[in-house]
C-alpha cells in the first residue's frame, strides 16, 4: 500500500520494545495522547512516572508546556522522580519528545528517563577502529 502511495520501493523494520515503559519517546506519547483525550495532565504526569519508576528507572522527568488544562495563558509543568545525572558522560539516559495537538493549541512533551550507567569502556580496546 505504501508503495503504491509513494510510487517508490519501501523497506519496513518493525522493531518490538521489550519495556516500552522504559522508552521515552513511547512514554513522551503516551502522555501526549492521555492530553489529546483531555484527561487531568497533573494525573496524567504522575501515573506516567510511577509506571516508569516502577518498571526499573533510576530517575524520570517530565515536562509539558502549552495550554494546560485550556487556559489562556501558556505554562510549563515539571515533575520528576529519583535522579537525572544530566551532567554525567556514562549515565544511560533516555530522551524523547511528543506533541499533543489539543483544540486550544499544541501541548509539548519532553520525556528523561535514567536507565544506570553505561559499562566501562576497556583501555586496553583504545586506538582499535571499530
Amino acid at each position: 500500500e505504501i508503495e503504491g502511495l509513494t510510487g517508490r520501493r519501501v523497506g519496513l523494520d518493525i522493531i518490538e520494545v521489550s519495556r516500552p515503559e522504559l522508552d521515552a519517546t513511547l512514554v513522551a506519547q503516551n502522555v501526549a495522547d492521555q492530553l489529546m483525550k483531555r484527561a487531568a495532565y497533573r494525573r496524567t504526569l504522575k501515573r506516567a512516572i510511577q509506571n516508569t519508576m516502577e518498571r526499573g528507572a533510576l530517575g524520570v522527568k517530565l515536562i509539558i508546556a502549552g495550554r494546560l488544562g485550556g487556559a489562556e495563558i501558556a505554562r510549563v509543568e515539571k515533575q520528576s522522580s529519583g535522579s537525572i545525572p544530566l551532567s554525567t558522560l556514562k549515565a544511560d539516559i533516555d530522551y524523547g519528545t511528543a506533541e499533543a495537538r489539543t483544540p486550544y493549541g499544541v501541548i509539548g512533551v519532553k520525556c528523561w528517563i535514567y536507565k544506570g550507567t553505561l559499562a566501562k569502556a576497556d583501555p586496553t580496546r583504545r586506538n582499535e577502529v571499530m
